[in-house]
């Protein structure tokens, strides 16, 4: 075993061979749309991003589902099936099995093995003081798909939030590896705060976030404002204030927004700054969108993350 569960980082690491290293990561979770062909695609692409935040590349995946089959129809379960399906195959790999259960709700997701060569995996520990850290998706899914749930964002907004979720890192992954980045981990559940943390405590840095250069989804912060806020970001913040400063002037919504909890976000990448422009550009003829140069790292400090306005 090379990476296992201490270093907080994305898939387990297995060496085969010398020069060989096997991969594996799960992920699954409750329905965060309401289409279920759209579920099955994010969940499918949630579950990918561990193996690309790793700098690796798929081999297979097994479904892990739980569905209420005397409540719901069959139709919304293969449709959840074929977003997985056809996500994978996007990625270039197959669902080759799984394991099903009668569940009150609806939970999907994968097992995902993967494969990397020993010297190109990607890690959380290796950013460095004076490196520069650049996000290749907006934040704030977990806000919008709460208010998906209360029936309070407009279509534009719901599209937009698919569409990221939806989108592979696979691109963010190769170009990662093109720039020789430093490190470089996935933003989910813990949200920005929670997993540049444990990017900073493996590295044994810390790092500068400039709260105006975070790239945001649309409508956050009018739901922000209205109380649509996941159990999970509140939570978050309550974590990440044992380890982050933050400047006086964030207002409270702001400090809610920079810890929300992510759903297939994107890669969070420290790499030297020189390599930044090239990584933008890369990404942005690949997906449209512009990584956000969020900020730096520094020599380890009392506080791991330190935000300014």
């Amino acid at each position: 075993m090379i990476i296992g569960i201490n270093g907080a980082d994305d898939a387990a690491v297995i060496r085969l061979s010398d020069n060989r290293l096997l991969l594996q990561t799960v992920d699954f979770f409750t329905p965060v749309v309401d289409d279920p062909y759209q579920f099955g695609q994010i969940a499918a692409a949630n579950s990918l991003s561990d193996i690309y935040a790793m700098g690796g590349t798929p081999l297979f995946a097994l479904n892990i589902v739980g569905f209420p089959i005397k409540e719901l129809s069959k139709d919304i379960l293969i449709a959840i099936l074929q977003g997985g399906i056809d996500k994978a195959r996007e990625a270039g790999i197959a669902i080759v099995g799984g394991h099903s259960i009668d569940d009150r709700e609806p939970k999907y997701g994968l097992v995902v093995t993967g494969e990397v060569d020993a010297d190109k995996i990607l890690t959380n520990s290796g950013a460095r003081p004076g490196d520069v850290l650049l996000l290749t998706k907006p934040l704030g899914t977990g806000i919008i798909t709460t208010a998906i749930k209360q029936g309070n964002v407009d279509p534009d907004t719901i599209q937009a939030t698919v569409n990221s979720m939806s989108e592979l890192n696979r691109l963010a992954a190769e170009a990662a590896h093109q720039v020789k980045a430093h490190a470089v981990t996935d933003i989910t559940g813990f949200g920005l705060l929670g997993h540049l943390g444990e990017m900073c405590l493996a590295s044994n840095v810390s790092a500068r976030i400039a709260y105006s250069t975070l790239p945001f989804l649309p409508q956050v912060d009018e739901l922000v404002k209205a109380g649509t806020v996941p159990g999970g970001t509140k939570r978050n913040l309550a974590y990440a204030e044992k380890f982050t400063r933050f400047d006086p002037g964030l207002t409270p919504d702001q400090r809610l927004l920079s810890a929300d909890a992510q759903t297939s976000g994107g890669l969070l990448v420290s790499m030297a700054p020189e390599k930044a422009d090239e990584f933008q550009d890369l990404i942005t003829k690949s997906t449209g969108f512009l990584p956000a140069l969020i900020g730096e790292i520094d020599a380890v400090d009392a506080d791991r993350i330190t935000i300014r306005k």
